[in-house]
């Protein structure tokens, strides 16, 4: 499946937004530190990682090939979506959907109305974060950032931060399992595995495909025993057994977002499960719409 890629005249304009602002006025490049590892973080030494230029698209092609099964997204229904929103979490709590936007000085997080896509409530992050996979567990709210080396936890009742932890590596995707256990991603093939509690790292799954590495996982999905996890640059997301890391299904979002709609969109990003049924939630970052949709076989 084709990569979709920004348009150029985007492109230029989000890398100047995805900069932080000592990067824009001084022209050098900036990061923050990664902070210290939290205690326990030796479980996340293995299993080894693959080298993130290895193609997931290869890996997925010669999986499907295999006869791993393809799913495709059936369309529902649809909400309208804040085309300013770059999507980089989304999940359904309750009868309120959650979305954690990025980028340096727009990052956000978001309450939403599930039915209409309306803004409820949001709140920005400091400008100098970047925003990135949320989770919601009770009153608890995480919220990963992408290279600034903390996690954020929020109030849900009052929608404020509470606090931040140290955080090794990348943060990217985040969910959480029906036993209060959270699963991050970090852009790699790895999943990491953590206590919903505080974060503390249990271990962590290397995610294949016939016994080919998938890189490059991005926003999660915790449904059941298994995981969603969309591939970043792509429009496959690949559902993960959380007890072996092997792929069990490949979702085909290709043309999911009309052709018309894609003017100054980006990447598709964002799958919220709808508690109590067989339908999810799919959307991207820049994307003009929500879509209500059934997986079925291909």
């Amino acid at each position: 499946m084709p990569e979709r890629r920004v348009p150029v005249k985007l492109a230029r304009l989000l890398l100047l937004l995805a900069l932080p602002p000592v990067v824009m006025l001084a022209g050098c490049q900036s990061s923050a530190p990664a902070g210290p590892a939290p205690d326990g973080a030796s479980a996340l030494e293995g299993p080894p990682l693959t080298p993130v230029d290895v193609n997931p698209n290869e890996s997925i092609r010669e999986g499907l090939a295999d006869g791993v099964p393809r799913l495709r997204p059936v369309v529902l229904g649809t909400l309208p979506h804040d085309r300013s929103s770059w999507t980089q979490g989304l999940e359904v709590s309750g009868q309120t959907l959650f979305e954690g936007t990025g980028l340096y000085g727009r990052s956000k997080l978001r309450e939403l109305d599930p039915r209409t896509g309306r803004v409820l409530r949001d709140s920005p992050l400091a400008p100098e974060l970047y925003g990135e996979g949320i989770t919601v567990l009770g009153d608890q709210i995480w919220q990963l950032t992408w290279k600034n080396g903390v996690v954020l936890g929020w109030d849900r009742p009052g929608l404020r931060q509470t606090g931040r932890q140290p955080w090794s590596g990348e943060g990217w995707g985040l969910c959480h399992t029906s036993d209060g256990r959270v699963v991050a991603s970090d852009g790699t093939d790895r999943l990491r595995l953590l206590a919903g509690s505080d974060l503390r790292p249990t271990g962590a799954l290397a995610v294949r495909i016939g016994g080919r590495a998938v890189t490059a996982l991005n926003e999660l999905e915790c449904v059941g025993d298994s995981v969603y996890a969309n591939v970043f640059e792509t429009d496959w997301l690949v559902r993960i057994d959380l007890a072996s890391g092997n792929v069990t299904a490949v979702v085909d979002a290709a043309g999911l977002l009309p052709e018309a709609q894609r003017v100054d969109a980006s990447v598709l990003n964002g799958i919220a499960a709808l508690p109590g049924t067989d339908e999810f939630l799919l959307t991207g970052k820049l994307w003009p719409t929500i879509f209500r949709v059934r997986l079925a076989s291909q």
